[in-house]
């Protein structure tokens, strides 16, 4: 198995929706993939902190820094487009 095989068999294999014998190569690959290895444990880790159900608040200047830079980019990808159709 290839890491791109990896990557898109990923969710599947997380919900425990992969056939035994897929599961199997799969972690195979995974056993000697520290790249793959990091990005399902990744995966978990933020299943396991969304289901946790716990909010983690922004901190103010952040959260304006943030939707300042969203605004920009919006603006600048939209720039141009009527909005009456």
């Amino acid at each position: 198995m290839k890491c791109e095989e990896l990557l898109k068999a990923m969710n599947s294999y997380v919900d425990g929706e992969l056939e035994p014998a897929f599961c199997e190569e799969f972690e195979k690959h995974l056993a000697g993939c520290n790249p793959c290895q990091v990005v399902v444990d990744n995966i978990r880790k933020t299943i396991t902190l969304y289901k946790a159900g716990q909010p983690y608040e922004i901190p103010l200047e952040f959260r304006d820094k943030l939707h300042q830079t969203l605004k920009e980019r919006w603006k600048s990808r939209h720039a141009g487009e009527s909005s009456n159709p």
